[in-house]
């Protein structure tokens, strides 16, 4: 099994990659209260992956103009714990694509949490704190898929369109 990936290490993954095609995208969002499904306030890994599919069909979007179907998953590492009142950030980026496939990088990150005191309570009712630098509490490899079809390339990002072509000439894929 390969070693977890520190927040350093991801974040360097992600910036000036040769490999990215297009760019990164991310949503960032908080978790309440509702968000949290276990004991502790604790959030259920699956709202990362969900999250990471919103991030995949804008990447789809971007790439194709449409927002495509997710295959599925190669890789998901939990590293850290998500409570309710973390700010997070969800991100990936393009790394590969074929004919009708991308294969993307996920990321999940902590920049913020309540601030509690020793008690559990959150400090004044509001209390907040950045997390410097990021905590790392997920990250993932996954593949969506396009039908050739569907895809509309004059309604897609053009740098990304640019990008994928060049990774396609460059690989040999027709």
């Amino acid at each position: 099994m390969a070693a977890i990936k520190t927040v350093l290490e991801c974040i360097m993954e992600r910036e000036n990659n040769p490999k990215m095609i297009g760019s990164y995208v991310n949503l960032k969002t908080r978790m309440s209260a509702g968000d949290a499904h276990y004991a502790g306030e604790l959030v259920e890994g699956a709202h990362i992956v969900t999250a990471w599919g919103d991030v995949g069909t804008e990447l789809a979007i971007r790439l194709h103009g449409d927002e495509s179907l997710f295959v599925g998953y190669s890789e998901v590492r939990f590293t850290a714990p998500v409570y309710a009142g973390d700010w997070m950030e969800y991100g990936g980026y393009i790394e590969k694509v074929g004919k009708t496939s991308l294969t993307c990088k996920f990321f999940a990150y902590k920049w913020m949490r309540d601030s509690k005191d020793e008690n559990g309570n959150v400090i004044n009712g509001s209390g907040a704190e950045m997390i410097n630098p990021p905590e790392i509490a997920a990250y993932g490899t996954g593949t969506l898929m396009v039908k050739s079809e569907l895809q509309r390339h004059e309604f897609a990002d053009p740098d990304f369109v640019a990008d994928a072509a060049a990774y396609r000439e460059a690989n040999g894929i027709k």
